[in-house]
């Protein structure tokens, strides 16, 4: 994996995540799941354009079993999108960019990751 992501244990989620002011994707995954780090470019895109306004985090689920068993993730990876202290949704598996951004847009308010708004920027405020 290219980024470090920033992590989230068991004892930290109730604060990193069900606390948080933004929305935050969490991975669940592990070191030996092919499937988890191919999956890694995608978020380090998401992690980077929507930087401000949604959080990327990771969670071990070899180390984090309770999380992991209190949000019904049966399968790696799994990305569990939390806003306002819910879940709001699961992706499970390898998916593409498009795919977790889809998912993840109707809960940042609408708004386009920074890359597209510097495109559809026209000059005017």
């Amino acid at each position: 994996m290219a980024k470090h992501f920033p992590t989230v244990s068991d004892s930290t989620f109730e604060q990193e995540v069900l606390r948080s002011e933004q929305p935050v994707l969490v991975d669940f995954w592990a070191e030996w799941c092919g499937p988890c780090k191919l999956v890694a470019p995608s978020l380090e895109a998401l992690a980077r354009d929507y930087s401000g306004r949604l959080r990327v985090l990771k969670s071990n689920v070899d180390e984090n079993a309770t999380s992991a068993a209190r949000y019904g993730v049966r399968g790696i990876p799994t990305l569990a999108l939390f806003k306002d202290g819910e879940l709001k949704g699961q992706l499970v598996g390898n998916h593409s960019r498009e795919a977790i951004e889809e998912k993840i847009q109707k809960y940042l308010n609408g708004r386009f990751p920074l890359t597209l708004e510097k495109v559809l920027d026209t000059g005017t405020k």
